[in-house]
């Protein structure tokens, strides 16, 4: 969506509001597709003292499974977003300004980035996640399976076989 900034960049403390819907149902994130809605979004633009801000409000649903047990996990997330907005960079170098030229900004390309920006690189369904039985793959989450999990070193396996000799 285009938003248009030439009345909010032209007139201080002006602002700007509008919402709409985002469909990022079939964007890819590390091989699945974890949006289940579209994303809400409220944008609002304004000026204070010449200072421009864009603050943007998303609320969207998803389901993704646990990284350590698999267990798919739905939810439904609300964040907030600010960033502040010029006409033209001084600073070429300078990541902390958006820059909108021509006074629009097409807020899509911001919207998404904020959201993978956000998403969690690992995702656990709880914080105490006990995961899987690494020999039969049991959820531990479900109870214990029985499996003997000590783990020797195998540099160390050769001590372990003297000591079990004598």
């Amino acid at each position: 969506m285009l938003f248009e900034l030439k009345s909010v960049f032209m007139n201080d403390g002006e602002t700007k509001k509008c919402s709409y819907e985002l469909d990022i149902t079939k964007l890819d994130v590390d091989g699945i597709f974890p949006f289940t809605t579209p994303v809400t979004v409220n944008a609002e633009a304004q000026n204070r003292a010449s200072l421009v801000t864009l603050t943007l409000s998303c609320k969207y649903g998803f389901c993704r499974p646990c990284d350590r047990c698999g267990t798919p996990v739905e939810d439904e997330t609300e964040v907030s977003f600010s960033h502040p907005l010029v006409q033209e960079l001084v600073d070429e170098r300078n990541d902390d300004y958006i820059e909108t030229p021509d006074f629009t900004l097409e807020l899509d390309e911001v919207v998404i980035s904020d959201i993978i920006l956000h998403y969690p690189q690992k995702y656990l369904c709880k914080d105490d996640c006990r995961g899987l039985c690494p020999k039969c793959g049991k959820n531990l989450n479900e109870g214990d399976c029985g499996c003997d999990r000590t783990q020797v070193d195998s540099r160390l396996e050769i001590l372990k076989q003297l000591m079990e000799d004598e």
